[in-house]
C-alpha cells in the first residue's frame, strides 16, 4: 500500500535525521545547528509550496495559528537537539516519541471521547518510559553530558513542544491551507530561533565542516514531512501517520548499529513498549 510505504520512508528518514542530530550536537551550540536546519528546511519546502499551495484559503485565524504553530516547533526542536546532545538515543528518544500520549491527553480534556485501548496504549508508553528511565541508572557516564533525569527532562520538553506544534498545525490547517501552514511555521521557528540568538549575542553560524551535514538534515526533515502530508490524499492515509511515529524506535537501532550505543535486553523491552503504545494509538486515531 502507497500510504504505509510513505510512512516507513519518512519513518526511516526522520530516523536518519536524529542519528545525525545525535551525532552533531554533541559538544557543539546549538542555535547554530538549529537555525541551519530550519533555513534549509524552509529552502526546500518553498518551492513546492509557493506552487501548489492553496494560498487564497488562508485566513486571518490561520496565519495567528500558524505563528503559535511555528514557536512551538522550535520549542520541540531545539529541546530535541539539546536531548541528544546530554544523553544517548536509547534514553531520550523514546520519550521525544511519545508525544501522541500528550495529545490523546488533550483531547480527554478537551471532552473528546478516549477509549480503553487508548488507556492501555498510554500505560504501555509510560512503563516502557519508566523501564527505559530506570535502566540507565546503571549506564556508565560516558556517552552523557549530563545526569539522565536532566536529559529526560529536554525529551519530555521536545514531546510537549511537538504536541501542541502539531495541534496548531492541524487547527491552522482546517482554517486554511495545509502547504502554506508549513512554510510559515517553519519561518516563524526560523525567525524565532533567529531572534533568540541575537539577543544572547549568540552566533548562528555553524563549524565549516557542519554545514554540508546540517543542510541535508534541514532536507530530511522537509522531505519526510513532505511525504507524510503527501499521503493525505492516498487511501488509508492514516497508516503513513502511524508507520511515520515509529521512526523513534528506528533511530534507537541506528544508533546501536552506527553510533555503537549498547542498549540492555530489559531496555529494548521497554523501547518496545513504547513504540507499540504509540503505533496503536495511530490506529486508533486512523
Amino acid at each position: 500500500m502507497l500510504a504505509l510505504g510513505f510512512g516507513l520512508t519518512a519513518a526511516l528518514i526522520w530516523a536518519a535525521h536524529d542519528l545525525l542530530a545525535r551525532k552533531v550536537s554533541q559538544g557543539a551550540a546549538i542555535l547554530p545547528i538549529i537555525a541551519t536546519v530550519f533555513m534549509t528546511g524552509s529552502l526546500v519546502l518553498a518551492p513546492a509550496v509557493l506552487i501548489w499551495g492553496d494560498w487564497g484559503a488562508m485566513t486571518g485565524t490561520a496565519l495567528v495559528i500558524s505563528v503559535g504553530y511555528g514557536l512551538a516547533y522550535a520549542v520541540a526542536g531545539g529541546a530535541l537537539y539539546k536531548a541528544f546532545s546530554l544523553a544517548p538515543v536509547r534514553l531520550v528518544s523514546p520519550v521525544i516519541g511519545a508525544f501522541p500520549m500528550l495529545s490523546l491527553i488533550v483531547a480527554h480534556a478537551q471532552g473528546q471521547p478516549v477509549t480503553r485501548t487508548d488507556w492501555l496504549a498510554v500505560a504501555a508508553i509510560v512503563l516502557g518510559i519508566a523501564i527505559v528511565a530506570t535502566a540507565a541508572r546503571d549506564d556508565a557516564p560516558e556517552g552523557y553530558a549530563a545526569p539522565p533525569a536532566v536529559a529526560l527532562g529536554w525529551a519530555a520538553f521536545s514531546a510537549l513542544g511537538f504536541a501542541t506544534a502539531f495541534a496548531l498545525g492541524q487547527e491552522a490547517t482546517r482554517q486554511g491551507g495545509e502547504l502554506p501552514v508549513l512554510l510559515i511555521g517553519r519561518l516563524v521557528a526560523l525567525a524565532s530561533i533567529l531572534l533568540l540568538a541575537l539577543a544572547l549575542r549568540a552566533p548562528v553560524r555553524p563549524s565549516p565542516g557542519q554545514t554540508w551535514l546540517l543542510a541535508l538534515m534541514g532536507a530530511f526533515d522537509a522531505v519526510a514531512l513532505g511525504l507524510v502530508t503527501a499521503a493525505g490524499a492516498l487511501p488509508r492515509a492514516e497508516y503513513a501517520s502511524v508507520t511515520s511515529s515509529l521512526f523513534g524506535v528506528l533511530t534507537v537501532l541506528l544508533a546501536a548499529w552506527f553510533l555503537k550505543e549498547g542498549v540492555r535486553a530489559v531496555q529494548w523491552l521497554g523501547i518496545g513498549a513504547v513504540f507499540t503504545g504509540i503505533a496503536v494509538l495511530g490506529l486508533q486515531g486512523g
